[in-house]
């Protein structure tokens, strides 16, 4: 077979065309990149750049001017040493949202990490007798005097605390859980799954909308170690639908020397009722109803940072101490700083104010109508229309699902809603609403307040 080059195209002029990477190093605007940044980050993006150009060249593209190059490669470098993880602005109204990091910590927490990670820590470290501390010590007695449990113990998010119960405590045995309980959480995990992974077997009771308690009596064998509810966090069961109450559930299990380990999730220690909201389960009531073990998330409606939180009766949370896992699903420095300042906030009775979680949720609606008329006015100034309307706000993060509070949303009509939204998410402080019937939406109740002049400022330049 011959090839026939005369319809092989000739891009050897094109690839003459490619600058070198010291000519390009030379230019004003790249050397100044040099000086600011290094010559190593420069020089790696410069190179990168021309392989790019080689490439559109062999698919029969041209190579850019000369006066183009230093924008190309500045564009590049943008782009690599722009962090993944960046601060948004969330006007979506979802209080606790997942995709966007859930509870935002407070002043106090942020204040209390830097702190730590300034510099050394008592950790590890027991300043009294001056010798080797415990992580574990730090947040426990908070965690007690808040909850009213004989012990507590910090591990790395929820998830973790459930599997850390179940493999100490009843690997190669039975757990007893309501079909109706068998969840799916955020990102596929499944509680199956996690019984699995611990090494219990799980034995399913009752039917998937009602289960009685003396389907749990009738399921316990000599190889039953403990009854696990999950609270239904990011779903909700209603109609003909029926479940023990917590403490029918303990008495059952200890009558039968079995253990309940209750897994909460939302970590709620505040009466959401007072804010217009469904019942939430609080971890108090758990620990009044004698369960064993409530497991729940730091960064939900505790409001604080990611970490899963383990409190109950003191020697089943000294066995998880000393289980070989605790140390793989430990936590760090900056995680203990945050929830106990978190939780100081509680102990001095200033979570409404304190913690950004429960402050949007406490907003009155009349505040939150005042803020929307402020943007719209400044909004109006700069000659873009917008309207303020009544709406809802989600708490979110698994937590109370289906309930809403009523707020008043910012609305934008536009004529490309998602390729504003698309811009709006391209800036340097990305802006989160969301898309209602051609309107642009932004709900105040989850834009905090040191965020607004910011906001604006993005909302004038994008949609004007």
């Amino acid at each position: 077979m011959s090839t026939d080059f005369s319809t092989v195209p000739n891009h050897s002029s094109e690839y003459r065309k490619l600058p070198s990477v010291d000519a390009l190093l030379r230019t004003p605007e790249l050397a100044l990149l040099v000086a600011e940044l290094g010559e190593p980050p420069v020089t790696a993006a410069v190179r990168a750049v021309l392989a790019a150009a080689r490439t559109a060249i062999g698919a029969g593209g041209s190579a850019p001017a000369f006066t183009a190059w230093p924008a190309l490669v500045m564009r590049h470098l943008e782009a690599v040493m722009t962090p993944s993880l960046r601060p948004v602005i969330n006007a979506t109204g979802v209080i606790i949202h997942t995709n966007l990091g859930r509870a935002p910590l407070s002043a106090a927490a942020l204040a209390a990490v830097q702190r730590v990670a300034a510099g050394y820590s008592t950790l590890e470290y027991d300043l009294t007798a001056g010798a080797r501390g415990s992580r574990h010590d730090h947040a426990r007695r908070l965690l007690c005097d808040l909850t009213g449990a004989e012990d507590a113990l910090v591990v790395n998010n929820n998830a973790a605390a459930v599997y850390l119960a179940l493999s100490a405590l009843c690997q190669g045995r039975e757990v007893l859980i309501s079909r109706s309980q068998l969840v799916e959480i955020g990102g596929g995990f499944r509680i199956p799954d996690v019984l699995r992974q611990s090494g219990a077997r799980l034995v399913e009771v009752g039917t998937t909308n009602r289960t009685h308690l003396r389907d749990f009596i009738h399921a316990v064998t000599a190889e039953s170690a403990a009854i696990l509810r999950v609270h239904s966090s990011n779903f909700r069961q209603i109609g003909f639908v029926t479940m023990p109450a917590l403490d029918e559930l303990s008495d059952a299990a200890h009558a039968r020397g079995l253990l309940l380990i209750d897994d909460l999730g939302s970590g709620a220690l505040i009466d959401t009722t007072a804010y217009g909201l469904a019942p939430e389960p609080t971890v108090q009531q758990s620990v009044a109803a004698d369960a064993d073990l409530i497991t729940f998330s730091g960064d939900k409606l505790l409001g604080g940072p990611q970490a899963g939180i383990i409190v109950g009766r003191a020697e089943l949370v000294e066995r998880l101490r000393r289980h070989p896992m605790a140390r793989a699903l430990r936590v760090d420095k900056l995680t203990l700083a945050a929830l106990e300042a978190t939780l100081y906030s509680y102990r001095r009775g200033r979570a409404l104010t304190e913690l950004p979680v429960w402050r949007m949720i406490a907003a009155p609606v009349v505040e939150i109508q005042s803020r929307a008329a402020g943007w719209q006015a400044h909004l109006a100034s700069h000659g873009i229309a917008a309207t303020v309307t009544p709406g809802e706000s989600a708490v979110g993060g698994g937590s109370l699902p289906g309930e809403t509070l009523p707020t008043a949303l910012l609305a934008i009509t536009h004529p490309a809603p998602d390729a504003a939204a698309a811009m709006l998410r391209r800036q340097s402080t990305p802006v989160i609403g969301r898309i209602q019937q051609e309107r642009l939406l932004f709900d105040p109740r989850t834009v905090l307040p040191e965020q607004e002049e910011t906001l604006l400022k993005v909302l004038a330049t994008v949609l004007q």
